[in-house]
């Protein structure tokens, strides 16, 4: 079913108290059964890397970095979602991920790494450890293609559509707004639904592709988008973690399952620049600002908590190691040094080449002709 303007799941309202949506009804069973201890991670997610994106955009300010793209505003969206994942399931993020790629278990040290500029990707998506996380893709849209290609990938190898929850794949792309415009993103939802692929497409609406407002960029909801290639496409809302968590839980289960792809448009927004290199000033009202400020998902969640009964000094433990989070991260990145010249030749080619082995060869012996005052 395609959700309308109206349809809208929400089960936190602005105020943080209960007081689900119509388009919410169904996902309340799940939403009932989550545990007290799922919950506050939900929150202990988001403080902790708003604590690190704040951290990292200092830290491009002093010089740290070439460039960061803060995810300040739309941490419900990528907490929930993420936590909606299974270990099997693998994600294709965009370049704002934080908080997804960290809940996979990437170390935020090394999203520094790539806009420091001393890494080409950041981590190594085949490690174990990092969670089936692919890199962040600067080139807007094309991880949509290569999600669509990958799970199309597991559906061709039989590993998804199999009956077993525990092995069963399925895989999440995230994109904004303004990708959602782009070629290639149109392409892969062509392909993922002639091939009924286990893709989940998450697009994060948050109202701005730089300084294009939604508006412009298009005169329907974009959940019509991928409604057209005739995939089930729902809108949640992106400022509300549970209703995130909800939806993205159920769309992969049912990709999961062997019934095709499914896509969501979290409606979230932007609360600081598009990136470091960008001045929103000069495109939006500080009366539109505010507007989402008071929509915040961390007041939000830590509202319908507190009313809950969480103690005070479970949120002061969050705000201590979303600090303790922030420090190490500044720590670590102010100790990175530049990489040796000679790992410029070590991922050229998936194997061993020849060439790329001559030339390594080649630069190990000229640098090595300066050492003792030679050359």
């Amino acid at each position: 079913m395609t959700s309308s303007e109206t349809e809208l799941v929400r089960v936190l309202d602005q105020d943080g108290r209960f007081a689900p949506s119509p388009a919410a009804e169904q996902y309340l069973p799940l939403i009932e059964a989550i545990s007290d201890a799922e919950l506050e991670q939900f929150y202990r997610d988001m403080v902790v890397i708003r604590a690190i994106d704040t951290q990292a955009t200092n830290l491009q300010r002093q010089g740290q970095l070439a460039l960061w793209p803060p995810s300040r505003g739309q941490e419900a969206a990528q907490v929930g979602s993420g936590r909606a994942a299974r270990a099997q399931d693998t994600i294709f993020p965009s370049y704002r991920e934080h908080a997804v790629t960290r809940i996979r278990g990437v170390d935020p040290v090394d999203i520094i790494k790539l806009m420091r500029g001393v890494s080409h990707g950041g981590w190594d998506p085949t490690d174990p450890k990092n969670g089936n996380t692919r890199l962040y893709t600067l080139v807007l849209g094309s991880q949509v293609l290569h999600a669509a290609g990958y799970a199309m990938g597991l559906s061709f190898d039989g590993r998804s559509g199999i009956g077993d929850p525990d092995r069963d794949e399925a895989v999440v792309v995230y994109y904004g707004d303004g990708a959602s415009s782009q070629g290639d993103v149109h392409e892969a939802m062509v392909f993922a639904a002639s091939y009924q692929a286990p893709v989940v497409f998450f697009l994060q609406n948050n109202h701005w592709a730089i300084s294009v407002p939604v508006t412009t960029q298009s005169r329907v909801p974009l959940v019509q988008r991928s409604a057209g290639y005739g995939i089930p496409s729902i809108r949640v809302d992106g400022n509300d973690v549970l209703a995130s968590y909800a939806v993205s839980r159920v769309a992969l289960d049912e990709a999961r399952s062997g019934q095709g792809p499914r896509a969501i448009e979290a409606v979230t927004y932007r609360l600081g620049a598009h990136t470091t290199s960008d001045d929103p000033t000069k495109y939006r009202h500080t009366d539109e600002e505010d507007i989402w400020a008071l929509r915040d998902p961390i007041v939000r969640m830590r509202t319908f908590l507190e009313g809950r009964g969480a103690a005070a000094s479970f949120f002061d433990d969050v705000d201590a190691e979303g600090a303790d989070a922030a420090e190490d991260l500044r720590a670590r990145t102010v100790e990175l040094g530049p990489p040796p010249v000679s790992r410029m030749f070590d991922h050229v080619y998936s194997d061993p080449h020849p060439l790329i082995e001559e030339q390594k060869a080649w630069q190990a012996k000229y640098e090595a002709s300066f050492e003792g005052g030679q050359a």
